[in-house]
C-alpha cells in the first residue's frame, strides 16, 4: 500500500468515555439532557429574534447565526456519541468519520469568523453610531456572514484532504468519543509530519486573524468608553458588549489550547474533557450569556409571554 494515497481502514472504534455500561447509561442520560438544552436554549433564542421586531438589528443578527451554530456544533457530535453509547458495537464508518470531522472544522471555524464579525459589529456601533445603520446595512451583514462560511469551508476542505490521505492501517480505534483532528493524526500509521502543521498552520491563522479583528475592534471601544463624560453612559456602553467578551473568552480558551498545540503534545484523556466542554457547556451556556446579560432579549421574551397569553 504506497503511504498516504488511501487506507485499509473501513471504519473507526471510538472508544468514548468508558467501557462501564452503568456509566454508559449515566453519561447517555447526563448528554441527552444537556443536547436537549442546548437545542431548547438556542433555537429559542433563535424563534425570539426572528418574532420579535425589536430585535431586528445586525447585533441580533449575529446572535441568531452563532445559535444555529451552536446547534451544528452539538448535533454533529451528539446523535452520534448517544448512539454509540448504547450500541454494542460503538463504530462509524471511514465515510462517517470524514464528513463529521469536515462538518465539525466548518462549525468551529465559522464560530471564530462569526465572533471576530460581532467584534466589528460592536466597534462600529459604538465608535461610529451615526453611520451604524449605513454601515452594518442588511446585505452588508449578509454578506460578512456568507464570508465566514466560505472562509470555514476553504479551512474544512484541506483539513479534511489532509488528513484523510493519511493511511489508518495498525489501528482503527480512536480514543475519543467523535471524529476529530487531534486523535485522528495520533492513529495515523502514515508520518502525519504535514498534516499535523497544516492543521497547526490553519488553527493558528484562524484564531490569529480573528483574535486581532476582536483585540483591535476592543481597544478603539475601550478608547471610545473612557472618552464618554456619564458614568451611566460607560455602563450603557459596556454592557452591550459584555456578553460578547465573556463568549468570546470562554470559547477562545478551550479553542486555543485544544488546537494550537501540535498532535505530539495531546493527551487524549484531557482532550476528551476539553472537548466536551466546547461542544456541550459552550453552546448550552451562550444563550444564557445572550438572553441573561441582555436587557434587551429578557424584555423581547416578555413581549412575547404577553401576546402569547393576551391571544388565547
Amino acid at each position: 500500500m504506497a503511504e498516504g494515497n488511501h487506507t485499509e481502514a473501513t471504519e473507526f472504534l471510538l472508544l468514548g468515555f468508558t467501557g462501564n455500561p452503568k456509566l454508559e447509561m449515566f453519561f447517555f442520560v447526563f448528554f441527552l439532557f444537556i443536547y436537549m438544552v442546548i437545542l431548547l436554549g438556542n433555537l429559542g433564542m433563535v424563534i425570539l429574534i426572528r418574532i420579535d421586531s425589536q430585535l431586528h438589528t445586525p447585533m441580533y443578527f449575529f446572535i441568531s447565526n452563532l445559535a444555529f451554530l451552536d446547534v451544528g456544533i452539538s448535533t454533529i457530535v451528539a446523535p452520534k456519541m448517544l448512539m454509540t453509547l448504547l450500541a454494542t458495537r460503538k463504530t462509524i464508518s471511514f465515510t462517517g468519520c470524514g464528513v463529521q470531522s469536515f462538518l465539525f472544522c466548518v462549525v468551529v471555524t465559522c464560530e471564530c469568523c462569526l465572533l471576530a464579525v460581532m467584534a466589528y459589529d460592536r466597534f462600529i456601533a459604538i465608535c461610529s453610531p451615526l453611520l451604524y445603520s449605513v454601515i452594518m446595512s442588511k446585505w452588508f451583514c449578509m454578506l460578512l456572514v456568507l464570508a465566514s462560511h466560505l472562509v470555514s469551508y476553504l479551512h474544512a476542505v484541506i483539513q479534511t484532504i489532509t488528513i484523510f490521505r493519511l493511511s489508518f492501517c495498525h489501528s482503527n480505534t480512536i480514543n475519543h468519543f467523535f471524529c476529530d483532528t487531534p486523535p485522528l493524526l495520533k492513529l495515523s500509521c502514515s508520518n502525519t509530519y504535514i498534516p499535523d502543521t497544516v492543521h497547526f498552520i490553519c488553527c493558528t491563522l484562524t484564531v490569529a486573524s480573528t483574535t486581532l479583528i476582536i483585540f483591535i475592534s476592543y481597544i478603539y471601544i475601550l478608547v471610545a468608553i473612557l472618552r464618554i463624560s456619564s458614568a451611566q453612559g460607560r455602563h450603557k456602553a459596556f454592557s452591550t458588549c459584555a456578553s460578547h467578551l465573556t463568549a468570546v473568552t470562554i470559547f477562545y480558551g478551550t479553542g486555543s489550547f485544544m488546537y494550537l498545540r501540535l498532535s505530539s503534545k495531546h493527551t487524549m484523556d484531557q482532550d476528551k474533557i476539553i472537548s466536551v466542554f466546547y461542544t456541550f457547556a459552550i453552546p448550552m451556556v451562550n444563550p444564557m450569556i445572550y438572553s441573561l446579560r441582555n436587557k434587551e432579549v429578557k424584555e423581547a421574551f416578555k413581549r412575547t409571554l404577553k401576546r402569547k397569553f393576551y391571544s388565547q
